[in-house]
């Protein structure tokens, strides 16, 4: 498929990615481990490299290391882990640390600078896409859209990846642009995904919304599970382009014979990023109906039937405050009834 960000056919369809993960970050016979110390300076600089096309995670680092140290980012004091935060394509819980073949990292890194993560994307085999980061979380993270989303800085490369997430029955695969969407890496036992699955397994429900959405992962779950109506809904534009775009990605997991319908491109959510009233975005259709929304959840009453046998997901980032759940919780329920879960 090809990539919204890059243009590349850097996207592939869930199946692709799922086959390929017994094998994908493992060494080949000649492949050399060095594991280096994290917290110190490198003290030898050079790095190895396999003719097999893969190299141990912490070569990568070393010659990313040599090569911010050459450009000014970092000096030769500095502790390894100053070259930034290494997110691997396709993410999924390891048992120990990859091998990396072409493509398969996207650097985050808050010392950075625009012609080091050229030269690195050039140079660095491995890394798909560089991006200066900073101490905060990307994307619309207000639940009253007062505050302005911020992102992270795509400074070269493509920093599209994919996570993949297990459920009972069969693996599926979440794409998101890195700089645009927080992080939420598999770890193999993932709570919120055994928890919302056990309350639609318990609830058999007609529809599901995913009332914050983010990239998709518990509309797609639900849609796995036979939920005949899925809604997916977030405020900020890339998670609610991504959600869709992650129907199109699994949709051979999906009751659905037909390709994702887009009534937004990519390009033109950004001149919105953050909406309030709900614009429908996506909808795919088959023995089961997605559709995907960008709005103010709290708004979705004013455009949603009311459906008896309704399971709402409310996965906000105030989930540590209990007060304010309830209260969202209850004001929810109100309006549009049904059963409501907080994982």
């Amino acid at each position: 498929m090809k990539c919204p960000v890059c243009g590349n056919d850097c996207v592939k369809d869930a199946h692709e990615l799922i086959e390929r993960m017994p094998d994908i970050f493992a060494p080949c016979p000649r492949c050399k481990s060095r594991t280096l110390d994290k917290g110190a300076p490198l003290q030898e600089f050079y790095y190895a490299t396999c003719d097999c096309g893969k190299r141990f995670i912490d070569e990568v680092f070393a010659q990313l290391y040599i090569t911010m140290v050459e450009e000014g980012d970092l000096v030769p004091t500095d502790p390894l882990k100053k070259v930034g935060y290494p997110l691997i394509h396709p993410g999924f819980a390891l048992t120990t640390a990859p091998f990396l073949p072409k493509n398969s990292l996207v650097l985050l890194s808050p010392n950075i600078s625009p012609g080091t993560a050229w030269r690195i994307v050039h140079e660095v085999p491995e890394v798909r896409g560089v991006v200066k980061c900073g101490h905060f979380i990307p994307g619309a993270t207000d639940l009253d859209l007062t505050v302005p989303p911020r992102t992270y800085e795509l400074l070269a490369g493509c920093d599209v990846r994919a996570d993949i997430f297990y459920t009972p029955t069969h693996p599926f695969v979440v794409y998101k642009q890195q700089s645009k969407i927080h992080i939420e890496f598999p770890r193999g036992y993932d709570p919120k995904i055994i928890g919302v699955g056990a309350c639609i397994r318990r609830k058999m429900p007609r529809m599901f919304i995913d009332a914050d959405c983010g990239a998709g992962t518990l509309g797609i779950l639900a849609g796995m599970l036979g939920v005949p109506h899925v809604i997916l809904n977030d405020a900020w534009y890339a998670a609610s382009f991504w959600a869709a775009y992650n129907l199109q990605i699994n949709r051979e997991y999906l009751l659905v014979k037909d390709d994702v319908h887009f009534f937004q491109k990519y390009e033109d959510m950004e001149r919105h990023p953050v909406v309030r009233d709900p614009l429908k975005i996506a909808e795919m259709k088959g023995d089961q109906i997605f559709d995907v929304y960008q709005g103010d959840f709290r708004m979705l009453p004013t455009i949603l039937p009311k459906e008896k046998e309704m399971l709402t997901v409310l996965d906000l980032f105030e989930k540590g405050d209990p007060v304010f759940n309830e209260r969202i919780r209850t004001e929810w329920k109100a309006q549009m009834g049904g059963d409501v879960f907080i994982p």
